[in-house]
């Protein structure tokens, strides 16, 4: 994009001024840009549906199966995990899937908006591209228009293709087209949050940030509101400040309501105004938030290129820190209602708590597993940073000083490194104490404690694999996300889904073990740490070889 734009320079529209001129030309360079991540996303959930589809309708032979799922989706643990259920009562394969994952693709579908705005707004800015573009005839509002546009004909997309692959299995057309664009539907308030986010900080990571504690937060509120909803007492209005309670609430093939996306609609429309208004107040690369000024001599501390990593990353690993800590408090603390919601569960759902041996030990273990999966999405944004490091021309600033390169990139990953410990130990306190004043015993802390540390082996060889993967071609670092997104729907849905063993240990987070539910194996956590140390060892000889990127 970069080429075209220096060595040919755009001429977009003939006279007139309008903020949105070269809207057209802006959308399709993005276009362009994205003809890999365009259908990666919009393939990628409709095909993570479809493997759902065709997982469940191999493990229900017949209608005296789903008898078996009823109780779980109708528990805490299913609304927490799925959503409200609605239709339960008399469960069918379609209101299954829509009520119990659809609410992961759902998520997937809330990450391509806000993801896709940043990518095309912020971070082109930051890198210096968008001035060059601003630079012809090109109206102010012009990219962000563009951003939006591609992020909502991507959500478009994802909900024609997810309705016609349900319709096309002989689920009702109806219920098919509204749970395709309940899917679709959560991109647009996530990419409207997005372009308010674009205007406060002037650093897409931050900006990134905001927006993915956004949606983090979303789907806490969710689950806090569709647990209390579910027990009949409790917060359950908390679903309705959440987008991705929105598209749920429409209940597709039960109630079949259209009119929740209405609501989505609309808080889009208001946050997309409020992002046109706030991009008019700012100049071009600022942020309203302005950054703050460092003294004028850096610390002795910094001297190193490991205290320069620790700084860089420093506000991250805060943020990380106080997210973990309150989701965990808040998961905590509905420990027992959980664990009444499963009393009289069958025995085949029970085994995706471990078993109906030890239902508490089951459950923390499954907050070990979901805090882990957490830190894993910590760890790849970690690396990501490197690119934007290197893109943007301060990597080679440090790199042209007597810092060599793998102490370059060490000196990052192994922060991230040490972050892992620290916010697994963070989340296990969290979930701890609040599963303490739930059940009242205190013994829960410590068991809770290990089981979440346990895990940093499985999350240091994801951030091994994202390290490699940049070391080797930074364009495809992000397929790293195909690990951690395996290693929640094996960790997850393992038991309902039949995923055969040799299949579960592709994932990092099947081999520790999910303690106290299960003991923690002291060989996998040598083996898991020995392989993710040879994987960065690699990491460090391949990025020695290769030329350093000086565009996107």
């Amino acid at each position: 994009m970069t080429t075209a734009t220096v060595g040919h320079p755009v001429h977009v529209g003939v006279g007139g001024g309008s903020a949105i001129t070269g809207t057209g030309t802006m959308l399709r360079f993005m276009l362009r840009r994205d003809r890999i991540r365009f259908p990666a996303w919009t393939l990628g959930l409709t095909l993570l549906m479809t493997y759902f589809v065709t997982a469940l309708d191999t493990l229900v032979e017949r209608p005296e199966d789903l008898e078996g799922l009823t109780a779980f989706s109708r528990s805490p643990a299913g609304a927490l995990f799925g959503g409200p259920g609605f239709g339960f009562d008399e469960l069918t394969i379609e209101r299954f899937l829509a009520g119990q994952y659809g609410l992961y693709v759902a998520i997937g579908a809330g990450l391509m908006g806000l993801l896709t705005v940043v990518r095309h707004t912020r971070a082109e800015e930051r890198s210096g591209r968008a001035e060059l573009i601003r630079a012809n005839v090109v109206g102010r509002h012009a990219q962000l228009t563009a951003a939006l546009i591609l992020a909502a004909t991507m959500a478009v997309l994802v909900a024609l293709l997810i309705g016609a692959m349900l319709t096309g299995r002989g689920f009702d057309a109806g219920g098919s087209l509204l749970f395709g664009a309940s899917v679709g539907a959560v991109a647009l308030p996530f990419a409207g949050i997005a372009a308010v986010a674009v205007q406060v900080s002037e650093y897409p990571r931050v900006t990134s940030g905001m927006v993915g504690a956004a949606l983090g937060a979303a789907f806490v509120l969710r689950g806090l509101g569709d647990m209390a909803a579910v027990q009949g007492s409790g917060p359950f209005w908390l679903s309705w400040l959440s987008p991705v309670g929105w598209s749920q609430q429409t209940a597709a093939y039960v109630h079949n309501r259209w009119w929740p996306l209405a609501v989505s609609l609309a808080f889009s429309v208001v946050a997309v105004t409020a992002g046109y208004v706030l991009s008019a107040r700012r100049d071009l690369g600022a942020g309203l938030m302005p950054p703050r000024p460092g003294p004028s001599r850096a610390a002795t501390w910094l001297a190193s290129p490991f205290a320069l990593a620790f700084r860089l990353h420093r506000a991250s690993l805060l943020g990380w820190t106080t997210a973990l800590l309150a989701a965990g408090l808040a998961y905590g603390s509905f420990t027992q209602p959980l664990l009444d919601g499963f009393e009289n569960a069958p025995e085949d759902l029970l085994a995706v708590m471990g078993g109906s041996e030890d239902l508490l030990a089951g459950y923390l273990g499954m907050m070990g597993l979901t805090m882990a999966l957490a830190v894993g999405v910590y760890v790849v944004l970690a690396v990501q940073t490197l690119r934007a490091e290197e893109t943007e021309g301060r990597a080679e600033s440090v790199l042209a000083t007597s810092v060599s390169r793998p102490a370059w990139l060490g000196s990052h990953v192994a922060v991230a490194a040490l972050g892992v410990p620290w916010l697994l130990l963070v989340a296990g306190l969290g979930v701890g104490v609040g599963a303490a004043v739930s059940t009242g015993d205190a013994e829960v802390v410590g068991d809770l404690l290990i089981g979440h540390v346990a895990h940093t082996p499985a999350v240091w060889l994801v951030l091994a694999v994202a390290a490699l993967l940049y070391a080797v071609a930074p364009r495809v670092q992000p397929a790293v996300w195909v690990v951690v997104g395996y290693g929640l729907v094996a960790g997850y849905f393992a038991p309902i889904l039949d995923i055969p063993d040799a299949a579960l240990r592709l994932s990092p987070f099947e081999h520790v073990g999910d303690y106290p539910r299960e003991d923690v194996s002291a060989v996998a956590v040598v083996v898991v740490t020995l392989l993710a140390g040879v994987l960065l060892r690699a990491a460090m000889i391949v990025f020695r070889r290769r030329d350093m990127a000086s565009g996107s």
